[in-house]
């Protein structure tokens, strides 16, 4: 039975088996459906795979995007939307806040504080990307708009 929401279903505390079994079904759909170019999901399905090794779990807030952030100058005042928090990869948390906002890595990497594999958030990047079309489009939504999912699959090409 198919979560009514990308995220929750997708939440990195899930088993890596789990996450990377239905992130093959997501891409069979893709490819079958004819949404995208198997070289496109395939390509991605691999950058995907540096996302799916052990991590040391930390609380972290789910969908974490620039929307649930509230800023006063440099001041981050506050956070909302806590509904996806859970145990997790924290590198998820910096994926899904530059998720479709590439050139803001850097900024967002360096007052981080410690090493940051950038592969890894690429390639959350791209396993939150091609597990959302779906349920994106069976939702009305359009993953082909600038700046989201198909864009964001096609940068990793």
């Amino acid at each position: 039975m198919r979560s009514s929401s990308p995220i929750e279903s997708e939440r990195p505390c899930a088993c890596l088996d789990e996450i990377a079994s239905r992130l093959d079904g997501e891409c069979a759909w893709l490819v079958t459906n004819g949404v995208l170019p198997a070289d496109l999901v395939t390509r991605n399905r691999r950058v995907a795979e540096a996302a799916l090794r052990p991590w040391t779990p930390v609380f972290m807030h789910g969908d974490l995007q620039v929307s649930h952030v509230f800023v006063d100058g440099d001041e981050i005042t506050g956070v909302i939307d806590w509904s996806e928090a859970a145990q997790g990869d924290a590198l998820y948390d910096l994926a899904i806040l530059t998720l479709g906002h590439e050139g803001h890595l850097g900024d967002v990497v360096a007052g981080y504080g410690t090493h940051v594999d950038l592969d890894v958030i690429r390639a959350w990047w791209s396993l939150r990307s091609l597990l959302a079309i779906r349920w994106l489009i069976e939702n009305g939504f359009d993953p082909s708009l600038p700046g989201c999912e198909f864009d964001v699959l096609r940068a990793r090409m």
